[in-house]
């Protein structure tokens, strides 16, 4: 059968059985199987009777977008906060790889050179809304610590109309908004990358969490690192080392607890204002910061349910 299954049409107390609710197995993305998706839906909300009746709100979608290693815990991780808000868990999965055999960082830039990770998002959220009606796919809650956190600050630059509210982790580079430098580093060439411009009052108008520990402070790999980095690269004729762009990104200079006061004081001289949250002791951790993160996101999903 080519058709997919959805709630509208499975009975519920048929969803468990059919995977539609609770923890969802990862799926292909249609438009680019390499990249896949997790989900976690709270039974519940389909046993009070969403489904097989219209509910009175739609259930509000969480994105967690993982880091450089790839940990997949959140889906799980984050299922209390699903049934006891509620809302859904949606986890991307964008694998190493895809822009070769030492690629890592794509899918942080939204855009590479074979894959647009802003676009496979948007599928994705194409897809929910066909299997999940029930869910709000039209403006998510998005989540993302280091790599994520990357990913979730550039989704944030071009796609504002899609977000309730946002949480910035850690993220150890960062895309500032300056019409003078080019992607990744700036947004001068914004419109001729991805056919969209930045739109700085709509980003104004999105629920804004910068977070990051007191304690990460250290540069990933340290100097020595990155000065091999800078040679291998030069050597092999791989990026740009008179710049030092590593495959698109720019040399770790500084720790993320600076990197995100920069950032924050930056987007405050534009107009953006965001809650900066530095939490004492922790350094780079995504569970060190998590409670603080859903205590930003959790009221924030529940005013939208109540809507």
């Amino acid at each position: 059968m080519d058709m997919p299954l959805t709630t509208a049409e499975v009975p519920p107390r048929f969803l468990n059985s059919t995977h539609l609710v609770g923890h969802v197995p990862h799926r292909a993305l249609a438009s680019d199987p390499r990249v896949s998706y997790a989900l976690y839906v709270p039974p519940k909300y389909y046993s009070d009777g969403a489904g097989s009746a219209p509910a009175p709100a739609k259930l509000p979608l969480v994105v967690s977008v993982h880091g450089t290693r790839r940990h997949v815990y959140d889906v799980y991780d984050l299922a209390p906060l699903a049934d006891s808000t509620p809302c859904a868990i949606l986890a991307p999965l964008f694998p190493t790889g895809l822009d070769g055999p030492n690629d890592i960082d794509s899918y942080k830039l939204l855009r590479s050179k074979t894959l647009r990770s802003d676009l496979a998002l948007l599928s994705m959220l194409d897809e929910v809304a066909v299997r999940w009606p029930d869910i709000d796919t039209d403006k998510i809650f998005l989540m993302g610590f280091s790599g994520g956190g990357q990913f979730a600050h550039r989704f944030l630059y071009l796609y504002p109309e899609r977000l309730a509210a946002v949480s910035i982790g850690a993220p150890g580079f960062t895309t500032v908004l300056d019409d003078q430098r080019n992607w990744p580093a700036g947004t001068k060439d914004v419109d001729a990358l991805f056919e969209r411009n930045i739109n700085k009052d709509l980003i104004r108008k999105v629920s804004i969490q910068l977070i990051v520990g007191s304690a990460d402070v250290k540069v990933h790999g340290g100097e020595e690192f990155w000065a091999w980095v800078k040679q291998f690269k030069a050597k092999h004729s791989v990026g740009n080392a008179a710049t030092n762009e590593v495959e698109g990104l720019q040399t770790m200079d500084r720790g993320r607890l600076e990197t995100m006061h920069i950032l924050h004081e930056l987007w405050k001289q534009d107009g953006i204002e965001a809650q900066l949250d530095v939490i004492e002791g922790v350094s780079h951790e995504a569970r060190g910061v998590r409670d603080s993160v859903l205590a930003f996101l959790r009221p924030r999903i529940q005013r939208n349910s109540s809507s």
